[in-house]
């Protein structure tokens, strides 16, 4: 089968290879899935680079959510059937077909996108933990989110407004910030022209700020977003695509009794596994229902993985990325 994979680290415009290796087998409690979509994000640009906090193992293979069908199963998996349209999680899934624990994988309705499904369990999962578990986010309480049309963003932007949320929002353009106002959001910032969008937030809230800000961003977005909270707010650290891990004053986050939260979903999911599975079986239930749509960039073919991944890093998509086989 096809696989790209990466052997040292870097730059995957340069070495990512799309190579020939022997398909899968399902191991004792495992399941091998015929894929058919893979979602990309922008912690496989970090992994890809060895930038990312947790360790890359080499050969390394983009991609964490896949949607497929089920071909194999291992000894003891029994609530699962060949053929079953399934989506889940699993490192190392840019390939024809991968091998997942069946605990991790999800019965999918026929009836729901492909690249839908693949933004549900690594964004909208990483939202939701943010909003529900970590900030408790609830309704009438206004929300800011940064980087608001990515992956994680334009999840908590459509989950928030699910909670009956207010909803504020950052993004790069004018193509961004419509499909913004388009999905709901009261005030849509375009932070290529207003970089400082503290005045705008303050004036948007009448001087009291925000309760909840979602930051995937870190560096300087951090530093004035501290500054738009209001009394008893909750500010999510949700990663650092700036580059620069950011500093939180004590004596600011004392004055004005707010807390900055940090949001690691990937780890709930080795720490805690049965809260990350009700958490994902939620949004599924969202998803099937129609009252979450996330945003799918135009799906790019299995043989542009490295452009896919050029273009996230580069911040030039918007919404969930997917690679369709």
């Amino acid at each position: 089968m096809r696989i790209w994979r990466q052997h040292e680290l870097g730059n995957p415009d340069e070495l990512l290879r799309l190579e020939e290796i022997d398909p899968p087998t399902a191991g004792s409690g495992q399941v091998v899935v015929d894929v058919e979509t893979v979602g990309l994000t922008f912690v496989d640009c970090l992994m890809a680079r060895g930038l990312y906090q947790m360790q890359t193992k080499l050969p390394w293979s983009p991609g964490t959510e896949v949607v497929g069908r089920v071909r194999e199963l291992g000894e003891g998996v029994e609530d699962l059937a060949v053929g079953e349209r399934v989506v889940g999680t699993g490192s190392g899934s840019m390939a024809e077909q991968a091998a997942f624990p069946a605990g991790g994988l999800h019965r999918l309705a026929e009836g729901v996108p492909a690249g839908a499904a693949a933004a549900a369990l690594v964004n909208y999962g990483t939202a939701w933990f943010a909003l529900h578990d970590r900030a408790s986010l609830a309704a009438g309480e206004t929300l800011l989110v940064h980087a608001a049309m990515g992956g994680v963003g334009s999840a908590a932007v459509q989950l928030g407004l699910v909670a009956g949320a207010r909803v504020i929002a950052t993004a790069g353009g004018a193509e961004k910030t419509a499909l913004l106002h388009s999905m709901g959001v009261e005030l849509a910032i375009d932070y290529r022209e207003t970089p400082d969008f503290v005045d705008l937030v303050r004036a948007h809230t009448d001087g009291r700020g925000v309760d909840v800000c979602l930051d995937p961003v870190g560096g300087d977005v951090f530093d004035r977003s501290r500054r738009c909270m209001a009394w008893n707010g909750r500010l999510l650290v949700v990663g650092f695509t700036s580059g620069r891990i950011a500093d939180a004053p004590t004596n600011h986050i004392l004055l004005k009794n707010y807390s900055v939260v940090g949001v690691h979903w990937g780890a709930l999911a080795n720490r805690d596994p049965e809260q990350s599975k009700q958490a994902r079986q939620t949004i599924l239930s969202l998803l099937e229902d129609g009252r979450i749509d996330p945003p799918v960039y135009p799906p790019y073919a299995f043989q542009d993985v490295p452009a896919a991944l050029n273009d996230i890093y580069h911040r030039r998509t918007w919404g969930k990325v997917i690679v369709e086989l």
